[in-house]
């Protein structure tokens, strides 16, 4: 019972990452930007790809015709969390998916993204 709860306390001190990631296409340089408020979820996004489930359907198809050996997901951003300070997290990641999404630029034939007007 003692183990159980020294299990359950270690997980609530694990901090839990968040940021930006990019999926890229080796095959063609085509990049996907996202973020996410924890990067353990990456895991999610691979298996909705890998089930043909993306809600980028450009990604999808590609994922589809290259196959999984030909993309990269990388984190490219971690959010720094402030200590004992509160910070609104999805306005952040906004703010950090935005500078991004400037300087990558993925849209049309670089990236997986359609240019807001």
């Amino acid at each position: 019972m003692e183990r159980k709860k020294e299990l359950k306390q270690e997980y609530k001190e694990v901090k839990i990452e968040g940021g930006i990631y990019v999926i890229t296409n080796s095959q063609n340089g085509k990049k996907f930007v996202a973020s996410t408020r924890n990067f353990k979820t990456l895991n999610g996004a691979k298996f909705t790809l890998e089930n043909g489930m993306h809600t980028n359907h450009q990604l999808q198809e590609e994922w589809k015709r290259f196959g999984k050996d030909a993309f990269e997901i990388e984190k490219v951003e971690v959010l720094k969390l402030p200590e004992n300070q509160y910070m609104n997290e999805k306005k952040e990641l906004e703010k950090l998916l935005d500078k991004w999404m400037d300087q990558l630029q993925p849209y049309g034939a670089k990236g997986f993204h359609t240019k807001k007007e």
